[in-house]
């Protein structure tokens, strides 16, 4: 059924009948002066008469906007209709002919009410189509925070309970062999005490006896062999009484602590320094930002678009090609750069950036080991760890080495720069710090919810496209993951009895590819950390995988810590 003009709003699309009566036809036209829809068979008819020949027909969405009907106050019968230019008021014809508004200049006040409601009209599509959905997104943004907010508030107040919970535990434990020992000191002065009171019993008794000897020599009635006469000054000799010691007793010391020793103990909440990131907020688009996007940029948006609709996992893994890498007997950690560049070190410090064909381009000596401590950030520049110094040292594209973070009494071991936020992260012993790009130390991980350790030996670290950060552990034999906040989220402990976990990296689809050293394999998982198939096998041609990443046309890179050979497989098709 058709609907009325009344009835459809001024920018709607819908079938809208012809305004002249007993005409159903679909209305495509419209008289400005009459206000009166048309289709096209009346508007031919109502241009051919005489006395509307002269009509301003134009089609629908061209026409003007019937002002309200308002009349005017000092002439009654005459309708509201132009506006004086000079005065600014709307004003009747008649109006017009006062003396107050000769020679001004007058507007069609419909012609401008038009204008001014087209704009209204476009004020609130505005609203309607962009500032009311970025709105609503920024709210349910909001909302997604206060949950999150609520889970990490949840997540500290278990942490404190079962820290008391901890320190509680080692409170009864140290005061139960505190306990214990004080007995042992008990028993051990009764026992003295008890073989000094025998000595004193035995000595009593000896001089009992002595009295009744003595007393049986005194009331002897024979004088012949009497020891009293003979020998008396033998039998005077009176042993002398025992020595004895008083008992040392043990004395308490109470502990020397306060409350805020209690609270070194427990732990503290912090806000970190870090200034609030502003929400990102979509800009609106108009015709004229539309038309900056150039047709090469539309064909990479498209490109990106596809690759990621349409990448997968290959039935098979195929070796695309493999080289040497000068300067180093091994190949245990990769950092891959911009323009096809590629770090590649041993385990005794060799540092040598090659292309990707295995062309030297330049080398350095450093003090790192066998973990991952080198990484290429956003603006290109290689940073790595100084274990010794307690440092990060960073290397320009200039070549110019410099001292860029600080770690004060932790030893750096691995290093990642997030390709999502420029952020570094840090693997330390049993943690995992946070440095922005200007190397501001913003977070660190370093337990669960339960108040257990997450890290021991943090041998490689990295981070995932959802924003998770994920650790090879040697030490604890697993793959650690948290995510942006610190939460655990869950390790990954191999398929086998031993899991020796070594380089690690994500693709573009979110999964994790780590090396196990033990079995010869290289693992991928998918985002949630479940164990989807053993990448690459020692049946073809990997052994002691020890470094992975995965370049910009989603080759994987592996390299290897018995020899300085790197092969490249493509497994996404």
């Amino acid at each position: 059924m058709a609907l009325s003009e009344s009835q459809i709003p001024p920018d709607a699309q819908h079938y809208l009948v012809c305004g002249i009566e007993d005409c159903e036809r679909n209305c495509q036209f419209y008289c400005n002066p009459c206000h009166q829809p048309m289709c096209e068979q009346c508007k031919d008819k109502h241009q051919k008469s005489p006395k509307t020949k002269n009509h301003d027909v134009v089609p629908y969405r061209e026409r003007k906007q019937q002002i309200p009907v308002e009349k005017c106050s000092d002439h009654p019968t005459k309708d509201i209709d132009i506006l004086c230019d000079e005065c600014n008021v709307p004003l009747c014809s008649k109006c017009s002919t006062m003396p107050v508004h000769k020679g001004h200049s007058f507007t069609d006040l419909e012609t401008i009410y038009t204008e001014k409601s087209a704009a209204c009209r476009q004020e609130v599509q505005k609203i309607q189509t962009y500032f009311m959905p970025t709105a609503k997104d920024l709210q349910k943004e909001i909302k997604m925070d206060a949950a999150e907010i609520k889970a990490i508030m949840d997540s500290i107040r278990s942490s404190m309970r079962d820290e008391a919970k901890t320190l509680k535990k080692l409170v009864d434990e140290v005061t139960s062999d505190n306990i214990e020992q004080v007995n042992k000191m008990e028993v051990s002065l009764k026992e003295m005490l008890q073989s000094q009171d025998k000595t004193c019993q035995d000595y009593i008794s000896y001089l009992e006896d002595l009295v009744k000897q003595f007393q049986g020599y005194l009331s002897s009635t024979q004088l012949q062999n009497n020891p009293i006469l003979f020998s008396l000054s033998e039998h005077l000799k009176i042993l002398p009484t025992p020595e004895t010691t008083k008992p040392v007793p043990p004395e308490f010391t109470a502990g020397q602590y306060s409350k805020e020793d209690v609270v070194k103990l427990l732990g503290r909440v912090t806000v970190p320094d870090t200034k609030p990131e502003n929400r990102k907020i979509k800009p609106i688009e108009t015709p004229s930002t539309q038309l900056k996007l150039t047709e090469k940029q539309r064909k990479q948006d498209r490109e990106k678009s596809d690759v990621k609709q349409t990448l997968s996992l290959s039935s098979s893994v195929t070796k695309v090609r493999e080289y040497t890498v000068p300067g180093v007997g091994s190949v245990y950690h990769i950092s891959l750069g911009k323009s096809d560049r590629l770090w590649g070190s041993d385990s005794i410090g060799h540092l040598v950036q090659t292309d990707l064909q295995g062309n030297q381009l330049q080398k350095i000596q450093t003090n790192g080991g066998s973990d991952g401590y080198h990484t290429v950030t956003q603006d290109g520049a290689l940073i790595y760890t100084d274990e010794n110094n307690k440092a990060i040292n960073r290397i320009t594209p200039g070549n110019t080495i410099t001292k860029f973070i600080k770690t004060g009494d932790w030893a750096p071991l691995s290093i990642y720069s997030s390709h999502i936020n420029g952020d570094i992260l840090v693997g330390m012993y049993g943690k995992v710090t946070r440095y922005n790009k200007t190397g501001k130390e913003i977070q660190n991980i370093e337990k669960d919810n339960k108040g257990q350790e997450l890290y021991r030996y943090p041998h490689n670290i990295t981070e995932n496209i959802n924003g998770d950060v994920c650790v090879s552990d040697n030490s604890k034999e697993a793959v650690v993951v948290v995510n942006k906040s610190g939460n655990h989220r869950f390790s990954y402990t191999g398929r086998g009895s031993e899991f020796h976990p070594r380089g690690l990296c994500t693709d573009f689809l979110g999964h994790i590819l780590v090396c196990d050293h033990h079995s010869h394999t290289v693992d991928l998982l998918d985002q949630d950390g479940q164990f989807l198939c053993h990448l690459l096998t020692k049946q073809q041609g990997v052994t002691c995988p020890h470094s992975v990443c995965v370049d910009d046309e989603n080759n994987l890179i592996v390299g290897q810590s018995i020899n300085n050979i790197v092969k490249v497989y493509k497994y996404l098709q």
